[in-house]
Formats: structure tokens, C-alpha cells, sequence
């Protein structure tokens, strides 16, 4: 009999539960549910978003496709919804797209008195950048980005030998100055995390010629000069590849004379070991223009397709002699001069270096890459190089990075509660019963309280609210009707926003007493000149 009984009461629950559901799927259907997030946008999102890089390349892009976004993230949300969303935009195209000028050896103003080839420590470098920058970029337009690369001593100097040419294919990942010319076959130059690299093996041996030639070097002010060849031959006869020099070179590899260079101390074919030449004396071309060029032959057998790989080039005479350390730097033309950019430093090989040297560290080839992430590294970095940050500072950093070849990548950092982490702009939105639109959020301040109660402290109506807003400093639910609290509030935004545009969302942040003291949200939409509670 107790059986019976209990079935017919859950029987009864049932049926008599039927209209509340139905109340709950018309309050979800009618979107009645009111959320509030603080939401930061993570990579998965951007890839969602179709944004492989990660960031938005502008404000008015991020506002046309977040409302969509967060219909998909909330869809039980409705009308009062309120949503923050912190994102990135891309800000420095200027500087991971800038023109690159290498000063030349002439460009530096002691070269001339005693052969130095970078800036002392006490010269005012930036100075002659700009004279350098405005004579070599004549057609500059505001806002035209340059990144200058000069060398600077470190530290004493001394009368003896310096290094007045020097090409660093390892570390710049890049053919730099210097062109490729193929002769005979498919397979070209290319520039890898190991240097400039030619081989005849792609999927099979091939037979191949090609070139890669200097710019030209002026020797007049480098007499009796050297040079020095970091390089590396495997997998074949060390016949596959050579040194030369022309002295008549143009644009013609083979109606130019050239000479073969037989360095001392070069790869035997059999390993990728970095071999370093001896010094080669330069002392046939004094007071000549010369160019250097690396050849490599290949003809399709196992023993004669090797790689070759050129790491770095290396050319000594006497001058000043001392510690040098590369720097590069942004500068920006305002109109009329180029200046030292502010808030955007270049990471150096240098500062790669202090990051760590070993295998899976920014050191080991001096750039970032997927595996070697630069946000495990450069809040360190930052929290280093500026121990004094304030609050609220915003700092830039442009890097190498490796994804199959060497590009400049960006990353802007904000300081927070004694850290460096990402910095990402914010968009308010607010959810007016359809749909998600960007919004202003803003909280009331002291002031705005007062203007309140000097505006309507004698208005019919308003006496005992305003009396008891001057009372308890906060707008009381039980005192204020709704209709005195969007008339208060709209006097506040036309106050604070006199330039508001027709169809503009605001979320007002107000401190109210509605049974206990706290903020309460309230959205609003200009219309026709008047602010219409959402």
C-alpha cells in the first residue's frame, strides 16, 4: 500500500510540474538571464576567429566580430548582459615591417682619423643617426620607420687591428647584402639558423652552379686587410665549393675576372662542424674595390652534392682595436627629423645571449621560434632591464623569430602589481535584449553624485530623494523611483559625454542601496537625444 501511495505522488509531481517548466524554457527562449564576465581572449579563440597571428588589426575590426563571438560564448544571456573583453590589436607593423639600414664603415665619424668602424662609447650616437637617416632616406614621410644597425665600442680602445667588414649570415638568417646568381639547376641560396646554405640534394642529387656575391668593398682606407671565413662543407669532396675575388666584378659572373683564395683550414666534407679559416692576407688589392664570392658546384653523384653553409665573413686591418657590440635601433620621422623612437626596443644578440646559450634556449640561435616561446622569457627580460617601472607602463619589444625563416615579431607588455605580462586593449559590451553591442562603461563618480543633487535638490519630486543621496551618499531603490534614476543618470552622461553619438551604449556603473550597499549596473542607449534605460 506505502508502494502505491509513493507512486502516485511522484505521478502527481509530474503532471502538476509541467507549467513552471514551460515558464523557464519562455524566460531562456526570451533570453531573460542577465550575465556579467571580465573575459580575456586566449590564442584558441583567435584561431576560432580566423586570426592565425593572434591579434586584431584594429579597434573597429575587434568591435564587428566580438558581438558574434559572445552570442556563441553565452547564449542564454539577454538583455542587461554586461561583457569586458580584453584583446590584442597588431600596433607594431611599423617596426616589424621597417626598412633596415646597416651603417656603412664611412658613415662613422672617427673612420676617417684613425680607420675606427663603430661609435665610441661618448659619442652622441643619436645625433648622427638622424643626419645619416635624413641624407639616405631623402623621400621620408611622417611616420616612415627606419631600424638603424651601427656597432659601438665597449669599454677601452687601443691603436691595433679591427674588424671593418663583417657579415653574420648565422645569426641574421638572411642573405643580407649579397646576391645569388644560379648558373646551372633548380636549387638556389637560402638562408637557415645555421647561415647561408646551397646544396644540390632535394629529394635527390642534382647538378648545380650557383653564386652568392658580396656588394662591393672598398679597401683605399684598409690597406695591407685580412680575411677570415667561418664555413661548413658535408656530405661531399670539398672541390664543391671556393672563395674568390674580382676586382672588375659588375653584373656578369663570367665576363669578370676571378680569383680563387686557397684558405688555410677549411671543411674536408665530412662533418658539420664550423670551420674557421685562417687570416688571408688581402695585401694583392690594396687600394682596390673588391668583391667576394662563394661558389658552389654540384653534379648529381653521391660523392659531389654536398652542402655548403657560409656562417660568417670577416675582413681586419689596422685601426683601433677593442670590444665591439652590434646595436640596432628604431627611429621615426616626425616630419622633419628622425628621432630615437620611444617605448619599442630591438632584442639584441646580446640580450638573446643573456637568456641562455644552450640547446632550447633564445641563445642557442638568437631568435624565439614555437618551441622557444617569447613570453617564458621577456617579462624576465623587462623586469631586468627596467627595475624602476612604474605602474601602468607600457613597453614594446621587436625580436627575431624562427617559423621556417627568420621574420621580426612584436610584443607589447604592460606593468601590473610588480609584473610584466601581456598587455591587451579592452572593449565594453552590453547586451540590449538582440544582440551583443560595444558599450562605455563608466562609474559614477563623487562629483557626479553632487551634480545629481545641485540639479534636482529643488525639483518637484526629487526632495526626498536627493535628501536622503546627500544623507547616505548612494541612490536608494526604496527612495528613487526608476524614472528619477534615468533622468539623474542621463543629466550625468550628457555631463560626461557631450559628444555622444546617436545609438552610443553606455553601462553606468552606480552605488546604490536596494537592501544592502553595492554597484549596480544600469545600460543605456542614446536616442534621439535622450538617454533610454535597455
Amino acid at each position: 500500500m506505502k508502494k502505491i501511495l509513493l507512486l502516485l505522488t511522484v505521478f502527481s509531481m509530474v503532471f502538476t510540474s509541467c507549467d513552471p517548466l514551460e515558464d523557464i524554457y519562455e524566460k531562456v527562449e526570451g533570453r531573460d538571464i542577465a550575465g556579467e564576465v571580465t573575459y580575456t581572449l586566449t590564442d584558441d579563440d583567435y584561431e576560432s576567429l580566423g586570426f592565425d597571428n593572434r591579434y586584431f588589426s584594429s579597434e573597429d575590426e575587434a568591435k564587428s566580430l566580438l558581438p558574434s563571438f559572445l552570442s556563441e560564448k553565452y547564449p542564454l544571456w539577454g538583455s542587461g548582459s554586461t561583457a569586458s573583453v580584453l584583446y590584442k590589436i597588431e600596433t607594431l607593423g611599423d617596426y616589424t615591417g621597417a626598412v633596415e639600414y646597416s651603417l656603412a664603415i664611412t658613415d662613422y665619424p672617427s673612420n676617417f682619423t684613425d680607420n675606427a668602424v663603430a661609435f665610441y662609447e661618448n659619442e652622441n650616437t643619436s645625433d648622427v643617426l638622424s643626419s645619416i637617416l635624413e641624407a639616405n632616406f631623402t623621400t621620408a614621410v611622417e611616420g616612415d620607420v627606419v631600424l638603424a644597425k651601427y656597432n659601438q665600442y665597449v669599454g677601452e680602445t687601443e691603436n691595433g687591428i679591427s674588424e671593418f667588414y663583417s657579415r653574420d649570415f648565422a645569426s641574421e638568417k638572411s642573405l643580407l647584402d649579397f646576391e645569388a646568381v644560379s648558373v646551372i639547376g633548380d636549387q638556389t641560396w637560402v638562408a637557415t639558423q645555421y647561415g647561408i646554405e646551397m646544396s644540390g640534394y632535394d629529394g635527390g642529387r642534382f647538378e648545380n652552379e650557383d653564386w652568392l656575391i658580396s656588394t662591393d668593398i672598398d679597401l683605399s682606407s684598409f690597406p695591407n686587410s685580412t680575411l677570415q671565413v667561418n664555413q661548413t662543407f658535408n656530405y661531399g669532396d670539398p672541390s664543391g665549393f671556393s672563395v674568390l675575388i674580382s676586382t672588375d666584378y659588375t653584373d656578369d659572373i663570367a665576363t669578370a675576372t676571378w680569383d680563387v683564395i686557397n684558405l688555410v683550414n677549411v671543411p674536408d666534407g665530412t662533418t658539420w662542424d664550423d670551420i674557421v679559416s685562417d687570416e688571408y692576407s688581402l695585401a694583392a688589392y690594396n687600394g682596390k674595390t673588391i668583391n667576394i664570392a662563394f661558389k658552389y658546384t654540384s653534379t648529381g653523384s653521391n660523392t659531389e652534392t654536398g652542402t655548403y653553409q657560409v656562417n660568417y665573413v670577416s675582413l681586419k686591418a689596422a685601426g683601433v682595436e677593442g670590444e665591439t657590440e652590434g646595436v640596432s635601433e628604431f627611429y621615426t620621422f616626425d616630419g622633419s627629423a628622425w628621432e630615437l623612437s620611444e617605448g619599442v626596443y630591438y632584442i639584441s644578440d646580446a640580450d638573446f645571449d643573456s637568456m641562455g646559450e644552450a640547446s632550447g634556449q633564445p641563445g642557442r640561435y638568437n631568435n624565439f621560434s614555437s618551441s622557444t616561446a617569447p613570453n617564458d622569457y621577456l617579462p624576465t627580460f623587462l623586469k631586468s632591464k627596467l627595475p624602476y617601472a612604474q605602474e601602468g607602463d607600457v613597453y614594446s619589444l621587436v625580436y627575431r623569430y624562427y617559423d621556417g625563416a627568420a621574420i621580426l615579431k612584436g610584443s607589447t607588455y604592460s606593468y601590473s602589481n610588480g609584473v610584466w605580462g601581456d598587455f591587451n586593449y579592452t572593449i565594453d559590451f552590453s547586451h540590449d535584449g538582440i544582440t551583443w553591442a560595444p558599450a562605455t562603461k563608466y562609474e559614477l563618480i563623487p562629483e557626479d553624485y553632487t551634480l545629481i543633487a545641485d540639479t534636482y535638490r529643488t525639483v518637484e519630486g526629487f526632495e526626498a530623494p536627493v535628501a536622503n543621496l546627500e544623507s547616505y551618499g548612494n541612490i536608494s531603490t526604496f527612495n528613487w523611483e526608476d524614472e528619477q534614476i534615468d533622468a539623474a543618470i542621463g543629466t550625468v552622461l550628457k555631463t560626461r559625454f557631450p559628444d555622444a553619438q546617436e545609438g552610443q551604449n553606455f553601462d553606468v556603473i552606480v552605488f546604490v542601496y536596494n537592501g544592502s550597499s553595492q554597484n549596480m549596473t544600469f545600460n543605456y542607449t542614446l536616442s534621439s537625444g535622450v538617454y533610454i534605460r535597455r
